[in-house]
């Protein structure tokens, strides 16, 4: 696999497909499939005459259960190209060998179909030339009508679709006034041979297999429009289509096939289309029927044949979005053209075309078809319990029928069309697999992003000639074709004339929208394109744009042209340009290209940079104004050179201010040395004191067992006991030993303390736990907590949820709640000087604890539902302003005295939370109640 396909194609850089079709020109795509009925219906009735209707009822059943079920489908997978095989990979997303082969089956149907239309529409051709007396080389005719849908395809959907559009509403109007008159001229005509047949059997199951099989080529594909999903405008309303198509196939099927089972009676008509659909036309048609049916076989193989050229490439695209085929087929250029994906589709055609045979490569083609869409009644057993299956009881059921029908049927109409039909889908994917591995610059994704990105837009300069040129050429055919026509009808007298006329005329239509698709039609829309985005720009721009005449009268302003001058458009058209701006001349070509004026608005003095360009037209000269406000920049520049001197005394100011930093951040590193040369020696005292503790209690027991046995020592030994005091000695030393210990612990404390807030022995980022960050930063700030003879002491309330770990710049994140904490004290002894916290005004509740509002400083943390860390520091001072709140994480911001802060503090805190952490800081506080800085950070840091 290329190594492209490993990556989501939708993050690729490449032109996506766009909602460039309104629901109506998706909706002609789904109406193909009850118009193709016209080419099948005579093979069945031939074969089985009456007893067709039995094979057609259940397959309109199923076909009407599987539009519901598309429905349905679509409305889940929205943004899905290609329809019902691209549903069935998702609905088999965990078999991608089996969603693989279905989709391939299902696009090598529609191929088919193309093929057999061209072959249709060759032989239709031919019959009528003869009679003209004309003869034309097969290879020309196949290779016309196999590239006609092809060149406009090429081109872009929107045209093809329009077109597609325009044809199929008469198209599918003549089949329904088609059914419905016949029935209605069977059930009520005199001259009916009668609505129900005297004899009325149903067909052995293996002749029922065969042709149910071969029926599904058109009630099955009744679901077209959904294809077009992800192009469409309104795809909820495209998918809706699928109803009113579901309702349309028992008029059409079943009732068509009914006029045609009670009127084409004639064995001679044997199943050929045209002469079974004029026999059962006539006898309510007359005349017309013959020249009807023929625009109807010539719609169905024309729009049949557009049909796939625009249903195959989405199917390819959105295999290779989906990473089971290619992703060069996923390309599409900015006009909306598959060019891989056409281009594999126009080779498959021409292998069917090579082929030749109708009836095999119907039944080859329809072999994969039919595999798709048991696999997609396989798809929605296995999804039965998603909300998108509607019927997955119905669906098993068909899966079981389809599997015997595949057997028997397939069987019947050949076993090597059967073992054909199976191999085919195989042998596109294990081509699939081969072009991945070729080094061909085309058979990968990355040249054509290269090529899309780097290629220029083609425009036609002088597209003028061209479609003159070509005009003249068109012309020249025309008449050069009438006059041939009009040379041979004078010889000729047969019928079949007007027959010939209708196959022109839609094939000079498919052949004139091609050739305006690839001449006039990208000028318009580049032209229109333009147009479009000139206005925009024009109505967006910020800067005043004026249009005047060659005399300097303004004949067009854009909006912001209000906003300049204070008045309405409208009192601006008719105007010189001078009225507004008096500096300049009188006519516009005595202007200079670039200039500065003054404009005086509301009392108040603008300056405008003026550029004017000039037009030439055939008959007059316009000139183009654009007015800029450069008002604030020349403000600023004036406050800039004012300003230079004090700039400079700041940057001075600024370079100390850094120096400081930088002295702090030396400190911090003097700080952890000192913690840690401090932490060896007091390490060796604690470890030291519990045996010296241990050794003394064992002499002064040893002393204690010498004064039992000898209460009456020597002189000597007494005199020394009275001198140092033994007694006293003996009940001391313990109490010293304990209070050194004390001491020893409480040093150790403090150097573990400074050692974790300054963090230097460890990793940048590291898992830490924050409350022993906020109770080491609390330890040095100890001194500062405790009640001095001005203030009571400042109580610390800890709030502390389960935390875990968390990942964070651990030093940085230290400072900041130095910050936070000693902002906070400064905060509270700042209120102490309002007396709000005397000693004497506390007071008591019956308890006898204190219920004053003493200082305090609150710290609470919790781990948020999306993994935030929040930590928050609450104090009960006076507040801070909201004017002042503003301006909190300014950098240099201070309302401190000079010398008692930097105004760094906050504005570097801000800095480690958002930028380091990814995370918010923020204050909130109401003056007079306190203040609280809440922190939010990630648990883990990225």
């Amino acid at each position: 696999m290329s190594h492209l396909a490993h990556a989501p194609l939708s993050q690729l850089s490449y032109p996506r497909l766009t909602r460039s079709l309104s629901a109506v020109e998706s909706w002609g795509f789904g109406l193909t499939a009850h118009i193709s009925w016209t080419a099948l219906v005579p093979a069945i009735h031939a074969a089985l005459g009456s007893q067709a209707i039995f094979v057609w009822i259940p397959a309109v059943i199923f076909g009407m259960l599987l539009n519901y079920q598309v429905k349905r489908l679509g409305m889940n997978f929205i943004d899905v190209a290609g329809g019902t095989p691209n549903y069935a990979t998702k609905l088999l997303k965990n078999y991608p060998g089996l969603a693989r082969y279905a989709a391939i089956g299902y696009l090598l149907n529609w191929v088919s179909y193309l093929s057999v239309n061209t072959i249709v529409l060759r032989d239709l051709i031919k019959v009528n030339l003869q009679g003209l007396g004309i003869g034309c080389p097969d290879i020309l005719l196949d290779i016309g009508f196999t590239l006609l849908p092809f060149v406009v395809a090429f081109s872009g959907t929107r045209a093809l679709s329009i077109l597609h559009l325009f044809f199929v509403i008469p198209a599918l109007g003549l089949l329904v006034t088609f059914c419905v008159q016949g029935l209605g001229w069977l059930a009520f005509s005199s001259a009916s041979p009668g609505f129900f047949p005297s004899n009325l059997s149903s067909p052995n199951f293996v002749d029922w297999a065969k042709w149910f099989f071969f029926v599904t080529y058109a009630t099955y594909s009744c679901e077209t429009a959904s294809s077009f999903v992800a192009d469409s405008r309104n795809p909820t309303q495209t998918l809706r289509f699928l109803d009113i198509a579901a309702w349309l196939m028992p008029l059409i099927f079943l009732g068509g096939s009914w006029v045609i089972m009670r009127l084409a009676t004639d064995p001679s008509l044997e199943d050929n289309a045209f002469l079974n659909l004029v026999a059962a036309s006539q006898p309510f048609w007359g005349k017309s029927a013959a020249i009807s049916v023929c625009f109807l076989l010539v719609a169905a193989c024309l729009l049949g044949s557009a049909t796939v050229v625009s249903n195959c490439p989405r199917i390819l695209y959105q295999l290779a979005l989906d990473n089971h085929i290619s992703p060069v087929f996923s390309v599409v250029s900015r006009r909306g053209v598959f060019v891989p994906a056409l281009t594999l589709t126009l080779m498959l055609c021409l292998i069917y075309l090579i082929w030749g045979d109708v009836a095999r490569i119907i039944a080859v083609g329809n072999i994969g078809w039919f595999v798709c869409f048991m696999l997609l009644h396989l798809g929605l057993w296995l999804g039965r319990d998603r909300p998108e299956v509607l019927f997955p009881q119905i669906s098993l059921g068909i899966l079981l029928l389809e599997i015997v029908v595949l057997l028997v049927g397939g069987m019947a109409w050949g076993w090597i069309n059967l073992l054909i039909g199976l191999l085919f889908p195989i042998g596109i994917i294990g081509f699939d697999a081969l072009i991945r591995r070729i080094a061909f610059p085309p058979f990968h994704l990355s040249w054509w992003l290269r090529r899309y990105q780097s290629r220029p837009s083609v425009i036609i300069k002088d597209s003028v000639m061209l479609q003159v040129s070509i005009l003249i050429f068109l012309l020249c055919s025309a008449v050069g074709v009438g006059w041939l026509f009009g040379v041979k009808l004078t010889r000729v007298t047969n019928a079949g004339g007007e027959n010939l006329f209708v196959v022109l005329l839609m094939t000079v239509a498919f052949v004139g929208v091609a050739i305006a698709c690839w001449t006039s039609l990208p000028q318009v829309v580049a032209i229109a394109e333009a147009r479009e985005a000139a206005e925009h720009l024009f109505i967006v721009a910020q800067d005043s744009i004026l249009v005047v005449n060659e005399r300097g009268i303004i004949r067009q302003a854009n909006p912001a042209t209000e906003s300049f001058f204070g008045v309405k458009l409208s009192e601006l058209y008719a105007n010189h340009l001078q009225k507004w701006l008096p500096e300049l001349a009188s006519y516009p070509e005595q202007w200079p290209k670039c200039s500065e004026q003054t404009l005086v608005y509301k009392t108040q003095i603008r300056t405008l940079e003026v550029s004017i360009s000039d037009r030439s037209h055939q008959d007059f000269r316009e000139y183009v104004v654009i007015l800029h406000d450069i008002t604030k920049r020349k403000q600023a520049e004036e406050i800039l050179r004012q300003s230079e001197a004090q700039l400079r005394e700041q940057a001075q100011q600024l370079a100390t201010q850094l120096v400081q930093s930088e002295k702090m951040s030396s400190l911090g590193q003097l700080v952890a040395g000192v913690a840690h040369e401090i932490n060896n020696p007091v390490n060796f005292i604690y470890g030291n004191i519990i045996y010296a503790n241990e050794y003394i209690q064992d002499l002064l027991k040893l002393v204690k067992l010498y004064q039992q046995h000898y209460p009456h020592p020597v002189p000597e030994i007494q005199k020394t006991a009275k001198a140092i005091d033994l007694n006293f000695l003996m009940a001391d030393l313990p109490n010293l030993l304990t209070s050194m210990q004390v001491g020893a612990e409480r040093i150790t404390e403090i150097v573990l303390s400074l050692r974790n807030f300054s963090r230097l022995d460890e990793a940048e980022i590291k898992a830490v736990n924050i409350h022993e960050g906020i109770d080491s930063t609390l330890m040095i700030l100890e001194s500062r907590l405790k009640a001095k003879s001005d203030r009571p002491a400042i109580e610390i309330i800890k709030e502390y949820s389960n935390l875990p770990l968390v990942e964070c710049y651990a030093g940085q994140l230290n400072q900041v709640f130095m910050n936070l904490l000693a902002n906070a004290i400064d905060a509270l002894e700042e209120s102490v000087s309002s007396d709000k916290w005397s000693m004497e005004k506390q007071t008591s509740d019956n308890n006898g604890q204190l219920i004053a509002d003493n200082p305090q400083i609150r710290i609470c943390t919790e781990l948020a539902t999306d993994e935030r860390i929040i930590i928050r520091f609450i104090d009960n001072a006076f507040g801070i302003p909201e004017s002042v709140q503003q301006r909190l994480f300014e950098p240099f911001f201070t309302t401190k005295p000079v010398g008692k802060g930097t105004g760094l503090g906050l504005s570097i805190s801000y800095q480690i939370i958002t930028e380091k952490h990814g995370g918010k800081l923020q204050c909130i506080s109401t003056p007079g109640k306190g203040t609280e800085f809440a922190i939010a950070i990630p648990r883990f840091v990225e």
